[in-house]
């Protein structure tokens, strides 16, 4: 049973993920991400509902289009497959022993919002440099009545010291990077990365918010040097700090507890 559970929410999470897909493609274009027909990219030709079965259909026709034989993008199978294992870890983390409580559902169903929106910030700002405000504003809402909720349901009375955790992570998280802008004068960070950082801050709280910002500017700085090393990148070329954000927001809340841990039974003790 646990096994098909997990089954059911993976292959939910592809269908999502073929949903941030069609998010990924139209923002900032002039097709309707609800309404209009997905269509090939090359050819423009309508998809049969046949076409459009997640991971299946881009291997059922060799990653090309059925009309003109174009290459599809690899984006659609690894966005598919990712979003379904981000659900998958997820549900796992949140129910773990299946506590099938309040809380834990609406926890869950925010949470299954701002990933899904992480995914699609992944995405655009390594293709257009850009972490869209139509994206990352209903996120950073979410997170904040999941916030709330959770000060409110969690005990008898109203925890005002978890509010201050969590916000006071976003506020410190947003605040370094608007710092960082106008230091650079925008050059350095954008206003894109300010309110990734307050959406981080409010979803992992202390220290958890500082552990993912490490972590970001470390492989942020490595990913750099490589490339500058390969020839691909040079000193002031633009390299967008979005996904590094997200990599080390998805470490430090999946495995951040066991790493701050390790760390202050290693070297603090």
């Amino acid at each position: 049973m646990d096994s098909l559970i997990l089954l059911v929410v993976f292959v939910f999470g592809l269908v999502i993920g073929s949903f941030l897909n069609v998010v990924i493609f139209r923002l900032g274009t002039e097709d309707d991400i609800i309404n209009s027909r997905s269509k090939c990219l090359a050819c423009g030709h309508q998809l049969a509902w046949y076409d459009l079965f997640p991971v299946i259909s881009f291997f059922s026709l060799s990653g090309k289009c059925r009309y003109c034989r174009k290459k599809i993008s690899w984006q659609y199978p690894l966005v598919e497959i990712a979003t379904g294992a981000l659900f998958v870890a997820l549900f796992y983390t949140v129910f773990f022993g299946y506590n099938f409580v309040f809380l834990n559902v609406f926890n869950f169903l925010s949470l299954l919002f701002i990933f899904s929106a992480l995914v699609v910030i992944f995405v655009f700002d390594l293709k257009q440099y850009i972490i869209p405000d139509e994206v990352i504003f209903p996120a950073i809402a979410v997170a904040f009545l999941a916030l709330m909720v959770k000060v409110i349901f969690s005990s008898s009375v109203l925890d005002f010291s978890l509010f201050a955790n969590f916000f006071g992570a976003a506020l410190l998280a947003g605040g370094f990077f608007l710092f960082l802008v106008v230091v650079t004068r925008g050059e350095g960070m954008g206003g894109g990365d300010v309110k990734l950082g307050f959406l981080m801050g409010l979803v992992l709280g202390f220290p958890k918010i500082l552990l993912a910002l490490f972590f970001a500017f470390i492989s942020g700085a490595l990913v750099g040097v490589f490339l500058m090393a390969l020839g691909k990148k040079k000193m002031k070329s633009m390299l967008p700090f979005g996904p590094f954000l997200i990599c080390g927001f998805l470490l430090s809340f999946f495995w951040g507890s066991e790493i701050i841990s390790w760390y202050w039974e290693k070297f603090l003790f």
